[in-house]
């Protein structure tokens, strides 16, 4: 089943919730929504399954127009953020109720419930109750329901936000195998950039319920075509620099100063927006053509492996992504380096104006 929806709006009341949604979704496909929260995925999702109706514009299978057609008479199943489990039933009788309702045989229930526990690692709890497990237990629970029906509509509404950090690693990398191995058309929502990527795929970019950039995940991530977009797949924040192309030179801050050539060459004089994602700022010099950054130590995280500096940079706050743990004090002068070829270039419209050429 392919699916596409056309100039869907959504409002409630005054409030706009989604507008001018226009898109297409391919049978077995993989589809990443990303966007901040508000930014209308949910809404999305709900007029998908068909528990929201649009207020303007067609949901099309195959296309045929369903936008009216309750969710019952759907072939779609849903996970929620929130682990949505039937508490005074056990586990094999939550993953087998849709089947149940549909009258399946009792036989292919049992087989598909089990099949679809051991998919998701759940098979030795199937006797226990909701209340008996952990929030991963019964959110893989909750996907091994949506999952055993066999829809061609699969959507996850950021299925994996209530779960502590390493299990949502551990489930991430299952689902994408889950995925493959799927003909249904998945939709996946996230706020956060690098499951995005994790997940890969297609993505939607949604902003304040519209929809700005869609495409292969690692060519939007590469590209992203205005500094809304660079801002949404970017976490931490991509750093933005004011800046200017003049005489042959690039003139990016106060002090930054690169010769007009590489992706740059082809930019016109005048004033742009130079972006600069937090893993190209180092904290050492990687090669003769780095540009030297003077900055003054804000704040200095650790998170993980990894540790963010916030600096400032004149008028300019930026941060910098490096691996391992690194302890600065607040206060600090420091010396940080760029490589010219890692800087996104914008223009005033906050249109793409050139972009890295090594995929970066």
């Amino acid at each position: 089943m392919g699916m596409s929806l056309e100039q869907v709006d959504k409002f409630v009341g005054p409030e706009m919730h989604l507008k001018d949604i226009a898109l297409s979704f391919e049978p077995g496909s993989r589809n990443v929504i990303l966007g901040r929260t508000l930014a209308g995925k949910t809404s999305l999702l709900r007029i998908m399954a068909g528990l929201d109706r649009p207020t303007r514009g067609k949901l099309l299978a195959d296309g045929q127009d369903i936008t009216g057609r309750s969710v019952r008479k759907r072939s779609v199943a849903m996970v929620y953020q929130q682990f949505v489990n039937y508490p005074s039933l056990t586990v094999y009788n939550n993953i087998a109720s849709p089947l149940k309702i549909r009258g399946e045989d009792s036989a292919e229930i049992d087989r598909r419930v089990r099949e679809t526990a051991a998919m998701l690692r759940i098979d030795p709890l199937l006797d226990r109750l909701p209340a008996e497990l952990s929030g991963g237990q019964q959110q893989r629970t909750a996907i091994a329901r949506a999952l055993v029906k066999n829809a061609e509509l699969l959507l996850l509404d950021e299925p994996l936000v209530n779960l502590d950090y390493k299990l949502r690693e551990e489930l991430r990398l299952e689902l994408q195998e889950i995925f493959r191995r799927r003909e249904a058309i998945v939709v996946y929502t996230t706020t956060e950039p690098a499951e995005a990527l994790m997940l890969g795929g297609d993505i939607v970019v949604m902003h304040e319920g519209r929809v700005i950039q869609t495409g292969r995940t690692q060519e939007v991530y590469r590209t992203p075509a205005t500094t809304t977009v660079a801002e949404v797949f970017s976490d931490p924040p991509i750093n933005f620099i004011s800046g200017e192309v003049t005489g042959g030179n690039v003139c990016i801050g106060a002090d930054i100063r690169i010769p007009q050539s590489g992706h740059f060459s082809g930019l016109s004089d005048g004033p742009l927006r130079f972006g600069l994602r937090s893993n190209h700022l180092f904290l050492n010099r990687r090669s003769d053509a780095d540009v030297e950054i003077s900055a003054r130590v804000a704040l200095s995280e650790i998170n993980g492996s990894e540790t963010f500096v916030h600096l400032e940079h004149h008028d300019n706050r930026l941060v910098l992504q490096e691996t391992g743990v690194h302890t600065f004090r607040i206060g600090n002068e420091i010396t940080v380096f760029a490589h010219p070829e890692n800087f996104y270039v914008y223009g005033e419209d906050g249109e793409l104006a050139a972009a890295p050429g090594n995929g970066r």
